[in-house]
């Protein structure tokens, strides 16, 4: 059964397939990876380039992690099955002005050859308890106003659109379900 986990190691193996996906897919899709993999990209394939990536990852959460400026704290979460990593989301625990407008709280993706299947429903959904426990009562969901699967995602995960702003739709969810 598929879960959301903190970034782990043991994922090491299909997280580089699912990279290489995103990659042949081109640049739509990969955009929440895209500062990521041009900073490892080239060296994710080391395992210790790899487990600090991990632990880089698991410390954004933290006020205090050096983060480039701009970017606010968010956590993390990969979607596995097994050692199976399906996708990921992170969880943004506020909005700067671009997130307000175009980003959101939450962004999502699922590897390529998982789609179609549910995941990016079951991963919304199960981040709203996570959103809640960092004290976000409505997270702020966007999606492009040409993307129908996540339109229809967001709109499951129980998204009410607000309005549409620079060619994105922009949803609120209430996180206590």
């Amino acid at each position: 059964m598929p879960q959301l986990i903190a970034p782990d190691i043991r994922i090491h193996a299909s997280f580089l397939d699912a990279m290489k996906e995103f990659v042949e897919e081109g640049a739509g899709e990969r955009s929440l990876l895209l500062h990521e993999m041009e900073e490892f990209g080239g060296t994710w394939h080391r395992p210790e380039v790899f487990a600090a990536y991990v632990e880089r990852l698991n410390a954004e959460p933290l006020e205090e992690t050096p983060r480039i400026e701009g970017w606010v704290p968010s956590t993390t979460l990969w979607y596995v099955e097994g050692e199976a990593f399906l996708g990921r989301l992170a969880i943004r625990h506020r909005l700067n002005p671009f997130l307000r407008e175009l980003g959101g709280h939450i962004g999502y993706a699922v590897r390529p050859t998982a789609r179609r299947r549910g995941h990016a429903t079951a991963m919304l959904a199960g981040s709203l308890p996570v959103a809640r426990a960092i004290g976000l009562e409505s997270v702020l969901v966007t999606c492009d106003t040409t993307n129908l699967p996540s339109r229809k995602v967001i709109e499951a995960a129980g998204g009410v659109l607000e309005d549409q702003r620079g060619g994105k739709l922009r949803y609120w969810i209430r996180t206590d379900g």
